[in-house]
C-alpha cells in the first residue's frame, strides 16, 4: 500500500468514475472543464478535483463514493474543511 493512499488504485477509481459522471461544480454550481487533464487540470483553477462531502478531517472516509463530490480546483481549496451546513460563498481572498 503507498504511504499516500491518494497514490493508489482505488483512489484513482474513485477519481476516474467521479469525473466521468460529468457534473458541475457541487459547490458553486458552475460547470467544469473536463477537457483540461494531466498537468493543465493540476494547474487550472477551473479543472476539475475531487472534493469530499464530509471532510476527511471531519470524520469523512477516502474512498466512499457516497461522500465524493466534482469541484473545482479553486472551489474545493477555498472551502477548506468546511461541511455544507456551515456553507459560505467562495470569494476571492483579496479585492481585484
Amino acid at each position: 500500500m503507498p504511504s499516500n493512499p491518494r497514490n493508489g488504485r482505488p483512489y484513482r477509481d474513485l477519481c476516474r468514475a467521479q469525473r466521468a459522471l460529468g457534473l458541475p461544480c457541487w459547490w458553486c454550481g458552475r460547470e467544469i472543464d473536463y477537457s483540461l487533464t494531466g498537468r493543465d487540470a493540476q494547474r487550472s483553477p477551473w479543472g476539475f478535483t475531487l472534493d469530499h462531502a464530509q471532510p476527511l478531517s471531519r470524520g469523512g472516509h477516502l474512498l466512499d463514493p457516497a461522500n465524493a463530490r466534482s469541484a473545482h480546483r479553486r472551489c474545493n481549496s477555498a472551502r477548506g474543511n468546511r461541511t455544507d451546513a456551515q456553507r459560505q460563498p467562495v470569494r476571492s481572498s483579496r479585492r481585484w
